[in-house]
């Protein structure tokens, strides 16, 4: 293996990697991001269907939320509002259905014209070439008193600094570190729920947006599962038509994917008619199985109380800075936090300061 050299090597380029790669970029420091995935993106995985691009992942923006509209302004990114008009349905039991006038489920969203991964791409093709390293899985992490030490499966890479943008409870099941974390930020770790990390998310294509023409929004809250809610994924002008719902892994697990796949079905008859039934496509992610997002062998108490906690911010030994959506100090779970998080550790490093 032979070493290559920069100023900062950024771990994972999901939308935290790449925003504190791109922050450092462009205050001049060289930058390597090793992703071990085949694409950037992360939890933003966008993919074209019958109809149009789809999100499999991340897919909502909000107003208030400065730095993702930052990015749009930027690249001029195409992006519309989540579509919201109709009636949205109710299903606590088999025997109260309802329909809910004027959808009281959804509040006013964004979403990406082209998929939320449109803006993953966009901030990594403003980084040197060469400077994203897909297929790059990391095995550990050595940190000394004059640099930090990446391996990966045929590489070492040495650096100042070091960001570890993924999942915390991922970081500390695959990656081995020396010296060892300290306890308070290993535990913190092992007790943060990986954000979308037990959630499965079906999308339904189809021809056209039959359920609006029903006046309905598309969106329906369901307690007799699999799948809980439900919400219109159709494209900003109708295309692709479509529906996606989110459904726990747990729950789904003992299934197969056909299984899976008829359960969404059958849930998508119920709730919005027998046209629902029959999809175009349907494509599916179980992000429990989606590589390099979460352990393999997650606590059983891991929540999202310890989210944003103060350890997570703390640089570790001085060279190791953590940096994804759970440990951002604001939007936690939300594109917007992980683009924080990233920032937040990238300003961090420039000022060469811990966080205080």
């Amino acid at each position: 293996m032979t070493p290559d050299r920069t100023d900062v090597i950024v771990i994972g380029a999901g939308f935290a990697g790449l925003a504190a790669a791109d922050a450092l970029h462009r205050a001049g420091k060289s930058v390597d991001v090793l992703e071990a995935r085949d694409r950037v993106g992360g939890r933003a995985r966008s993919v074209r269907t019958c109809g149009g691009w789809v999100d499999l992942g991340a897919t909502w923006f909000w107003g208030n939320e400065p730095l993702v509209h930052e990015y749009v302004e930027r690249f001029d990114i195409p992006v519309f509002p989540q579509h919201l008009d109709g009636d949205a349905i109710f299903e606590p039991d088999r025997e109260h259905r309802q329909r809910l006038a004027g959808n009281p489920i959804d509040a006013p969203a964004s979403r990406f014209a082209r998929g939320a991964g449109d803006l993953a791409q966009r901030i990594a093709e403003q980084l040197p070439d060469g400077a994203v390293r897909l297929h790059e899985t990391v095995a550990a992490i050595d940190v000394t008193p004059e640099r930090a030490s990446v391996t990966t499966g045929a590489s070492r890479y040495t650096a100042e600094r070091v960001i570890l943008a993924v999942p915390p409870a991922l970081a500390i099941e695959q990656i081995a570190f020396a010296p060892a974390l300290p306890a308070e930020l290993e535990a913190a770790a092992r007790g943060s729920a990986v954000w979308m990390g037990n959630i499965v998310k079906a999308v339904a294509i189809y021809p056209k947006t039959f359920w609006r023409e029903a006046g309905l929004a598309g969106s329906a809250m369901s307690y007799l599962g699999p799948f809980r809610e439900f919400h219109d994924h159709s494209g900003p002008d109708g295309q692709p038509a479509a529906i996606f719902a989110f459904g726990p892994s747990q729950v789904l697990a003992a299934l197969s994917r056909e299984q899976v796949e008829e359960a969404f079905r059958l849930q998508l008859h119920s709730l919005f008619g027998p046209e629902a039934a029959d999809p175009c496509e349907v494509v599916l992610a179980d992000w429990r199985f989606e590589g390099y997002t979460s352990p393999r062998d997650p606590s059983r108490t891991a929540g999202t109380d310890r989210y944003g906690a103060f350890v997570f911010r703390a640089p570790v030994h001085e060279r190791l800075f953590l940096a994804s959506t759970e440990t951002s100090p604001g939007f936690a779970g939300h594109i917007e936090g992980a683009l924080l998080a990233g920032r937040d550790a990238a300003q961090r490093i420039l000022e060469g300061v811990a966080a205080g």
